[in-house]
């Protein structure tokens, strides 16, 4: 919070004093950097933060201020963690579900002390939000607007241009090189889609934890006897790294018992999997990516989140939205196979299905709003530092007909392919005359995965938005 701001100053600083370099016209930064709203304003920049997470995980942080002005927390103890004092009902907060306990609350809430530096940490980037001249989240009005308006409250332009990956498929042409752009942290196993093809329409039960959710040796198995003896087709991602400080090993006898229905890859195309007909249920971790992607897909949810705000995320879908139904802090066994018969042809999960497909068309119908709040965006945020651009050019159009440049400055928590896909956009950009400064923090690790198509038809959109300025 206090020592990457002059480092971000100076690199600004350096680009608008480098000869021949366009100056930066705007700053884009993930809700975690939010320093970067002070570095913009040095500057006189227009300065906008994308929240990564839900509508309502924000409300969730901004309520925990209240939870410590009750009394609430911190913890008087750890004890208050497993008797019962989590199960506290809390229907009072602004902006949230009336069907809220202390438990469903972001995890950092869940200390004794208040000099917690995660709970410190956060607060201070959620609370400085306030500071931005906008907030884009990957969500839409009709499912969170009661969250939304709570926001609005606190800082008024907050722009929804979610699902994000259906405004991507909307932005970008499907024969467009940047659909080819992967930004997977795992290698992803293609024949997941073709085994799939091989199973009748809605029997697969997809189970997928997210990129960093681990588990115990003890938990994993217990998952895998819930699979088994569901009788369910499967598809389960384990990641390598998903059982803590060990291997990930199943038992023999799970892998002999499922050998004619399951399917256990390290990483797939997710979206891809939502969307495919054989599916009728995710068990999942709740990241909000992998939430808006099971809604995309019109897919039931069983949950069991890990940490952050994922504890919301649950709360709403089982709750809010109907799409859901929790596993339990507890993995059991019985409870796995309970839960999945039930989402797979109980009434319950009958109830789910219906509430699914109707969010599916929720999301649908949002590309055009998103498509048009990013219009706005761009036009009446981003670009309002332009005026004095617009001018330059005007003067010196004739001058510098043949000689029209960019800077683009992305700096992104990416893989080594990703930084090289991101320097291939970005010579595109410059090939094209785009006047556009950005600054794309270090994004969650959960919300990397749609990162880079976001922001590269994010960039794409500004340039077809800001052409007109270099027209003649």
């Amino acid at each position: 919070m206090t020592t990457c701001l002059p480092h971000l100053q100076n690199l600004l600083g350096g680009l608008n004093s480098t000869s021949g370099v366009p100056p930066v016209t705007c700053v884009v930064a993930d809700n975690l950097m939010s320093f970067a709203v002070d570095a913009a304003r040095e500057l006189g920049l227009p300065a906008a933060l994308f929240w990564t997470a839900s509508a309502c995980g924000y409300m969730g942080y901004r309520n925990i201020r209240l939870l410590i002005d009750h009394g609430i927390i911190p913890l008087k103890d750890e004890e208050q963690l497993t008797n019962g004092f989590m199960d506290m009902p809390v229907d009072w907060a602004p902006g949230m579900s009336k069907h809220m306990r202390l438990k469903d609350f972001p995890t950092i809430l869940r200390t004794t002390d208040r000099n917690d530096i995660a709970l410190n940490f956060k607060l201070h980037h959620v609370e400085h939000a306030e500071a931005a001249d906008a907030v884009i989240i990957n969500t839409m009005d009709e499912l969170e607007q009661p969250a939304l308006d709570a926001m609005r409250a606190i800082i008024p332009a907050i722009y929804t241009i979610g699902p994000l990956n259906s405004l991507t498929d909307q932005i970008v042409p499907c024969m467009d090189p940047l659909h080819k752009v992967s930004s997977s942290l795992w290698n992803e196993d293609h024949s997941c889609l073709a085994w799939l093809n091989g199973r009748k329409s809605r029997s697969v039960v997809y189970m997928n934890f997210g990129s960093v959710t681990v588990m115990s040796n003890h938990e994993l198995v217990e998952f895998a006897w819930g699979l088994a003896n569901s009788g369910q087709d499967f598809l389960w991602i384990i990641r390598p790294d998903i059982v803590k400080s060990e291997a990930a090993v199943l038992p023999p006898e799970f892998s002999e018992a499922t050998k004619d229905r399951g399917l256990v890859a390290s990483w797939c195309d997710q979206e891809a999997v939502l969307r495919h007909d054989a599916v009728c249920v995710f068990l999942t971790h709740s990241g909000w990516n992998s939430t808006v992607e099971g809604l995309c897909g019109g897919v039931p949810m069983l949950c069991w989140p890990f940490f952050a705000e994922q504890q919301t995320n649950c709360r709403y879908k089982c709750l809010e939205w109907g799409v859901g139904m929790e596993i339990g802090d507890d993995v059991r066994r019985e409870v796995v196979m309970k839960r999945i018969k039930e989402a797979v042809g109980g009434e319950k999960g009958r109830e789910m299905k219906k509430r699914a497909a109707e969010w599916r068309e929720v999301a649908i119908r949002s590309k055009e709003t998103s498509s048009n709040n990013l219009d706005s965006l761009i036009n009446d945020v981003l670009l309002s530092a332009t005026a004095v651009t617009r001018r330059c050019i005007s003067d010196g159009r004739r001058r510098r007909q043949h000689d029209r440049r960019s800077g683009l400055v992305a700096m992104a928590m990416a893989t080594e392919q990703q930084r090289f896909e991101a320097r291939g956009e970005e010579r595109c950009l410059q090939q094209q005359g785009v006047v556009m400064g950005a600054f794309m923090g270090a994004f969650t690790v959960s919300s990397i995965l749609p990162t880079y198509l976001c922001w590269a038809s994010f960039f794409t959109k500004a340039f077809q938005l800001n052409n007109a300025i270099f027209a003649e």
